[in-house]
């Protein structure tokens, strides 16, 4: 995987760079708004890391013109863009959203959770990466998105197959409820759990239609997995 770093920060960059190196991907650099659309174009990053403020535009603009494409320019403009910035204001998260990042992250952050959100911006992406999931009778087919315990079918709603896929693709993780409502909802922060924890429920119930709690148990305090562990 390819990761374009846009900060004007050469300190900075040089770490994130090093970094993400040792992560396994290979880095390319941009200190400025001309020089990251021309590598951009140039060189079909699979992500961008880019920081809002620049020194001759700010990141929301540059990430507005990369979402919106120039007239005899070619780069990617879906390629997923995580914006990283010292302004954690939910004014500047929205301006983020709003321009069409897919993530954004706040300085000082840990490096480990910076890769973590990578990759699980890069799998969101690039697509399911199986056509099928199995786990005990449940069965997914992700190409017809049907499900069925048993044999028979399930009818779910939207969210709650996506609900149901995120917890498949590792069914005895405890995926925490943060990267549940970023991941299926697109929500970053915890201030709307009730419509996890709502669709969680009805999920319970229509895969466990004996009354068995086997699938979509609670860990509270925490998150949800799909089944105990084995």
């Amino acid at each position: 995987m390819k990761i374009l770093v846009v900060d004007d920060d050469l300190e900075l960059q040089r770490l994130i760079s090093f970094t993400l190196r040792q992560a396994g991907y290979l880095v390319i650099e941009a200190g400025n708004g001309p020089a990251a659309l021309a590598t951009a174009e140039a060189e079909r990053p699979d992500l961008v890391l880019l920081d809002a403020i620049l020194p001759d535009a700010s990141g929301f603009e540059l990430c507005g013109r990369l979402r919106a494409g120039e007239p005899g320019r070619a780069w990617n403009r879906d390629v997923p863009v995580i914006m990283v910035s010292t302004r954690g204001d939910p004014v500047d998260r929205v301006r983020g959203f709003a321009r069409g990042a897919d993530d954004y992250v706040v300085r000082p952050f840990v490096y480990d959770e910076l890769v973590a959100r990578m990759r699980a911006v890069l799998r969101r992406s690039s697509g399911p990466r199986h056509t099928h999931l199995s786990v005990r009778d449940l069965e997914i087919d992700l190409a017809a998105r049907l499900v069925t315990v048993a044999g028979e079918p399930v009818q779910l709603s939207a969210k709650e197959y996506e609900l149901l896929v995120a917890l498949a693709e590792d069914p005895e993780r405890v995926f925490k409820k943060e990267d549940l409502l970023r991941d299926v909802w697109g929500f970053r922060s915890l201030g709307r759990t009730r419509t996890l924890d709502s669709h969680a429920s009805r999920l319970r119930r229509k895969l466990n239609r004996d009354g068995d709690a086997g699938y979509v148990l609670n860990v509270w305090g925490v998150g949800y997995r799909l089944t105990a562990l084995s």
